[in-house]
């Protein structure tokens, strides 16, 4: 089922609200917004509400026998990528960067927040269909710099399908074909990155893949790998 809401504070915030209150939100059910007042990025920031741009969350119930819950990141990264693909002039110029990002030609296209809620986990998605912000520390782009605004609510219908194929394939077959896949459409091996690290501290270095858990691994200039869990990552 997929709820559209004509202005709310956040979706996620929403979602969570209801299951804080004992109420078991179905895999499956969407609430999307037109106007989002408080939406939010991680870290805190502030997400850009333009109209007519997808902005929603939905509901994961991990169970026993599930991946890790912080691989659905790349779970969701996959499915927006699957949903994003058939409308991207240059399909070759999109990818996933790690954790939470799809990017249009190195410019921001969308972005995933993950939150827990108890035993569930709320994933809120953002993607600028019709418009982009004007950020200062990275570039973003909208599908409508390249032709018409793709039809919100066909975008939602179709991401709402490619979520629920992706996650029948994390149960099913386990995280080893998700990473394959990420990493056949994500940051090209060896990509100079910037990694801002919870604690304040940047590091920099070039991509060396993930882990066998999706933990990005990242090769410093002496050559060792250290292996990121957390953090904010910018292309260099």
């Amino acid at each position: 089922m997929i709820r559209t809401v004509a202005e709310t504070g956040s979706t996620n915030a929403d979602l969570i609200a209801r299951v804080g209150a004992g109420e078991r939100v179905p895999e499956g059910d969407w609430l999307i917004a037109d106007r989002q007042t408080a939406g939010r990025g991680r870290q805190g920031r502030i997400w850009f509400d333009g109209h007519g741009n997808f902005m929603g969350s939905t509901v994961v119930h991990p169970a026993a026998g599930d991946p890790p819950a912080h691989t659905l990141a790349l779970v969701t990264g996959l499915a927006v990528y699957e949903a994003v693909q058939p409308l991207c002039p240059n399909p070759a110029a999109l990818m996933l960067k790690w954790p939470n990002d799809v990017l249009l030609g190195g410019a921001k296209l969308c972005g995933i927040l993950l939150e827990r809620a108890g035993q569930a986990v709320v994933v809120g998605i953002g993607v600028n269909l019709a418009a982009a912000p004007d950020l200062p520390d990275r570039k973003t782009v909208a599908l409508a710099s390249f032709g018409p605004a793709p039809d919100r609510d066909a975008f939602a219908a179709a991401l709402a399908a490619s979520l629920d194929r992706e996650l029948d394939r994390w149960r099913s077959f386990g995280l080893a074909p998700i990473i394959r896949r990420w990493l056949a459409v994500g940051t090209p091996e060896g990509t100079a990155l910037s990694v801002h690290e919870p604690d304040g501290s940047v590091v920099q270095g070039h991509f060396a893949g993930l882990d066998g858990e999706g933990t990005l691994r990242l090769r410093l200039e002496d050559g060792a790998v250290r292996v990121i869990h957390a953090g904010d990552v910018m292309l260099v």
